[in-house]
């Protein structure tokens, strides 16, 4: 259950990471109305959401790879 919930958290932040990074560097003018477009502070805020996406992407994988806890 836990691995499911990473992995669902982790790519949610990978795409709304990247989309805020392309976003804020201009290389994406979508939507019109964004008050992102253009702003650096969003690249920077985009590149930390998908490094935190990319983290817990890790941590989903690396949980089962684990062997079953002894009783």
């Amino acid at each position: 259950m836990l691995k499911l919930v990473l992995q669902i958290f982790g790519i949610a932040l990978v795409l709304v990471g990247g989309l805020w990074t392309l976003q804020g560097s201009g290389l994406l003018s979508w939507p019109q109305e964004s008050f992102m477009l253009g702003q650096g502070e969003w690249a920077i805020y985009g590149l930390i959401a998908l490094a935190a996406g990319l983290v817990l992407l890790w941590l989903a994988r690396r949980s089962s790879r684990r062997p079953p806890p002894r009783r």
